[in-house]
């Protein structure tokens, strides 16, 4: 005869190993939640330099904007203080991305090879110069996609990468308990 009892417990049990560890995550997640005032900081910082961004990309009829630059934002305004997030990272990054894919794309067009070997050159190129950023592996896709000419190298991947880097220095810098960037070089 089966014992219906066993089995309930058995299942309960495996239930709880297996799930009960999801319940208790805001007790040993590995990302902290952080105070409601650092919430409000990086809200209103990125919320002011992506629309300066923005205002400055239509007032000089110039594209200072694209995708990529929201993770950059999240890095810059979300945590300060990561590596990945100081200037040299964000402006070398961005910039070398952008760099790489377009010598790849003139000389190899943007074939799915051709994809792969921007966003991994890209990699490795910002890990030999120490200026890693995760969203400028999107820069490398943005100009595979996109097909950019080499302006793209000035706008929006330097020039805009500037501004946000400068709007960073310049709000984080206003919080009592934030102080950006770590170190420029």
């Amino acid at each position: 005869m089966i014992d219906t009892k066993k089995i309930q417990l058995k299942w309960e049990s495996y239930w709880f190993k297996t799930f009960g560890r999801w319940r208790s995550c805001s007790l040993t997640c590995p990302v902290d939640r952080p105070h409601p005032r650092h919430i409000f900081w990086s809200w209103i910082g990125s919320f002011l330099a992506i629309t300066a961004t923005s205002y400055l990309a239509v007032k000089t009829n110039s594209p200072l904007l694209m995708a990529p630059f929201g993770a950059t934002s999240v890095l810059i305004f979300g945590v300060p203080d990561s590596p990945l997030a100081q200037p040299r990272n964000v402006i070398g990054g961005n910039f070398l991305a952008a760099l790489i894919s377009l010598m790849i794309l003139h000389f190899l067009g943007s074939s799915p090879w051709a994809m792969g070997m921007a966003v991994s050159s890209a990699i490795g190129i910002m890990q030999i110069t120490r200026t890693l950023h995760p969203p400028s592996g999107a820069v490398a896709l943005v100009v595979m996609m996109t097909k950019p000419d080499w302006q793209f190298l000035l706008t929006p991947a330097f020039e805009g990468s500037i501004i946000l880097v400068l709007c960073a220095v310049i709000f984080n810098n206003l919080a009592a308990d934030r102080t950006y960037p770590k170190h420029w070089l």
